[in-house]
């Protein structure tokens, strides 16, 4: 059963802890109350100011399983934080560690940071969690794919257009990867886990998938690269240097930097253009389009 008083209390307390600089928010004009304010939290979760404060006063609905954990992720929570929010909206906490879609509050403090840039945060399945502006506007908006299609991986078996994005020269060596990467996340997740129904869903969908998948194929990578990944034991880990043919601007060459969260599998992807070369004028003027 749902606990509206002690549901609103801590929704408030964590709210009142919570700065402007902690989220990534400006600090705006002088502040009558401590922490953030309703509407900004709300906006942080993707809901209604009103829905939020309903919540807080302990007048609101039952909120979903969804809506707690968007508002677990929009007040930074740590694992045990959301938990604690899941049991006193009446809801069982999701399972945590691998699989499990919510970005740990460091990471996020990173992400937050880096609203002029292209990042994204994706799972060991290539789905993409969290993205910035830039990023929605190099790679498409990653919140309007749901079930499968969130993972590249699978958009690039089986949506015709999921490769316009790269050079054709690079697609093959891509394709490659992209099984390799799931063949090594299955048979380390093990039978049953979300990997190996991935694996299994494409082999069924994707004769061209099926084909890779038969090679049994473990691609080398970087040294860099292949330290990060037998440390952490993340899985989709990309090259350093990445090209997409963008349709508005044209090609660009982006370095790609990795920051690891072995607890929850996660990757944060940050790309940059080197100062002075015409990938970086066009990521500029990517920027400007996207606004």
């Amino acid at each position: 059963m749902i606990d509206r008083p002690e549901l609103g209390a801590y929704l408030r307390a964590r709210r009142e802890a919570l700065q402007p600089s902690d989220v990534g928010l400006p600090p705006g004009q002088r502040r009558r109350t401590a922490g953030l304010r309703r509407e900004e939290v709300a906006a942080l979760c993707h809901m209604s100011a009103d829905y939020y404060a309903r919540l807080e006063r302990g007048t609101g609905p039952q909120p979903s399983e969804q809506m707690v954990a968007a508002i677990a992720q929009g007040l930074h929570l740590s694992r045990a934080e959301r938990d604690h929010v899941f049991r006193l909206a009446g809801h069982r906490p999701p399972e945590s560690g691998a699989g499990s879609d919510h970005v740990g509050p460091g990471m996020m403090r990173i992400f937050d940071r880096l609203v002029d840039t292209p990042a994204e945060v994706v799972t060991e399945l290539g789905e993409t969690l969290l993205q910035t502006p830039l990023a929605a506007a190099l790679f498409g908006d990653a919140s309007q794919r749901h079930g499968p299609s969130r993972s590249i991986g699978w958009r690039w078996f089986t949506e015709p257009g999921a490769r316009d994005l790269f050079p054709p020269e690079d697609r093959d060596t891509t394709a490659r990867l992209y099984v390799s990467s799931l063949r090594e996340v299955a048979t380390r997740r093990g039978a049953g886990s979300r990997a190996a129904q991935l694996a299994d869903e494409l082999l069924q969908r994707s004769d061209e998938f099926r084909a890779l998948w038969d090679r049994h194929e473990v691609l080398q990578r970087s040294d860099e690269f292949r330290a990060l990944w037998d440390r952490h034991e993340v899985g989709l880990v990309p090259g350093s240097v990445k090209r997409y043919d963008h349709p508005e601007v044209g090609r660009i060459e982006l370095h790609c930097q990795v920051l690891l969260d072995p607890e929850q599998a996660h990757v944060l992807l940050v790309y940059t253009a080197i100062p002075g070369t015409e990938s970086h004028d066009r990521l500029r003027l990517l920027s400007v389009v996207a606004a």
